[in-house]
């Protein structure tokens, strides 16, 4: 990947006439995915949004048309890390093989390409956020919200008093969402959480509605009602280029390098790499290219956890897992080694008529779940600063060989087993997975139940699942990159066979 700053601006330039008055704006919208789960976003795209996604050739990427009034619905998916907007797209661009010709005739692309509707696309995109980001500030400064800082400490405790949470959650996190009790609330509780939602989404609905109209039959320039010193005000932007394919005679700086220089001459906006308004992506993989503009600042997997610890995972990777049991109401889904919380805290957000247990055998990871719990229901209630809301989740210290937990009592296993790598040790698996997938077959509803399981180490898990094949089969693997490793996700369906309590298995 290679990044190259240029002089661009929302100013003159030509391009293919903007869309009739009256018509809708839209837009074709790239999103980044976890490598191995582009299927289950393309999945989520259609089920929240009713577009049909296309798979790119290029592994973890995949495309969708949507009116540009969805964007706020967008932005919620959660199975895509990074979004953007398509510019153009070649799906068998002709690269020169004298690198000077190959590089001329990126910047004069430049030239070519229809900007006028995905540069609306991104100010309407940026106009959003600012709503939004007013709306948090404004929550935050009501009434309630005040009178719930000063009853419960200062806002940003978390970071201000992280020994004092990490104590207050250790010890209260059972009473997050209680079982067996105040059933009748439940309902009540559920449906206040939804409803900020729904309100929240109604709002972020609204603005993105008024800002359609407001830019419809506009072009790229300043609007009248805007102020002389917002017209002249020149955008600072970069170009981000990430190629692959080993048949290109340039390389990534120097396609960004170019091609950002071409964007500068033809926009007229400021040049910087680091503090700029406009991130221009130059994707070539192979003879494919796609250029868009990013509608993300930062990844959206960085959304539930504030303690991380040492092998945190992402939680759009999470999302993948749990949707690939296909979780029901009233299922009740656990992570025995939940380290931080990562697949449970996304389980209760997404599927809050299910029930969590997360579980780990460090006392360190426990508090640090407990924490990002905690940090979750703060969320929660700047949502709604009214309303106390709860999450459907239980977080405990146990031996992952030895669960607290009654035979046949569980529908759905998913966890992140350690590497070995970080965590434990690769001869330490080959005694330790086998006891897991055990113990998980012990707990795990006979003919239904199911796991979804994370691993790099891939022989001693394939050894450890012959050696319990009678309990578990596995109906899927999916391939997937964690931090630069090869891993798999497998996904396992428990036999109607009993689980013996103990056994020898080498």
């Amino acid at each position: 990947m290679a990044e190259a700053a240029g002089d661009a601006g929302l100013g003159p330039g030509p391009g293919p006439a903007p869309a009739q008055e009256g018509a809708e704006l839209a837009a074709v919208i790239g999103a980044t995915v976890p490598t191995g789960f582009e299927q289950t976003a393309a999945e989520e795209v259609q089920e929240k949004l009713g577009s049909a996604s296309r798979i790119s050739r290029d592994r973890g990427k995949i495309y969708f048309a949507v009116p540009a009034r969805s964007l706020p619905q967008v932005h919620r998916l959660r199975s895509v890390d990074n979004l953007f907007v398509v510019v153009e797209e070649f799906k068998d661009y002709q690269f020169k093989e004298n690198k000077e010709d190959a590089l001329k005739d990126l910047e004069d692309l430049v030239k070519k390409l229809p900007w006028t509707d995905p540069l609306k696309v991104w100010e309407l995109n940026n106009s959003l956020k600012k709503k939004k980001t007013k709306r948090k500030k404004h929550s935050l400064q009501s009434p309630a919200s005040r009178e719930k800082l000063s009853d419960g400490g200062e806002e940003g405790g978390a970071d201000q008093k992280d020994t004092n949470d990490q104590e207050d959650c250790a010890q209260n996190i059972a009473g997050v969402e209680p079982a067996g009790s105040q059933d009748t609330e439940k309902p009540q509780e559920v449906a206040s959480q939804n409803g900020g939602e729904e309100e929240e989404e109604d709002n972020e609905q609204l603005d993105a509605r008024d800002e359609v109209q407001a830019s419809s039959g506009s072009g790229t320039k300043a609007g009248d009602g805007q102020t002389a010193e917002e017209e002249v005000k020149v955008l600072k932007f970069r170009v981000t280029c990430n190629r692959a394919g080993d048949k290109h005679s340039f390389t990534s700086n120097e396609a960004a390098r170019d091609f950002g220089g071409a964007v500068q001459e033809h926009f007229q906006w400021k040049a910087d790499m680091t503090n700029f308004d406009v991130e221009v992506l130059l994707n070539i993989h192979n003879n494919e290219v796609v250029v868009g503009i990013a509608l993300t600042e930062e990844s959206l997997h960085r959304r539930n956890i504030t303690h991380f610890g040492p092998t945190t995972l992402r939680s759009t990777l999470a999302y993948g897992m749990l949707r690939l049991c296909d979780p029901q109401p009233t299922d009740i889904i656990v992570d025995p080694m939940c380290g931080t919380g990562a697949i449970p805290i996304e389980g209760a957000a997404e599927w809050p008529c299910c029930y969590h247990i997360a579980g780990d055998n460090n006392p360190q990871a426990v508090k640090r779940a407990a924490n990002n719990v905690c940090s979750l229901l703060r969320k929660n209630e700047s949502k709604d600063s009214s309303t106390a809301l709860g999450v459907p989740l239980d977080i405990i210290q146990w031996d992952i060989c030895n669960l607290p937990l009654r035979t046949g009592c569980v529908d759905i296993v998913v966890t992140d087993m350690p590497f070995g790598k970080r965590i434990g040790s690769k001869k330490k698996n080959w005694d330790l997975y086998p006891a897991c997938l055990m113990e998980m077959g012990r707990i795990c509803t006979p003919g239904t139940g199911r796991a979804v399981l994370l691993t790099q180490d891939k022989k001693c898990f394939a050894k450890a699942l012959s050696r319990v094949g009678h309990i578990w089969r596995r109906a899927q693997t999916v391939w997937v990159n964690v931090g630069g490793l090869h891993a798999a996700v497998y996904l396992l369906r428990r036999t109607w066979e009993r689980a013996e309590e103990r056994r020898s298995f080498w």
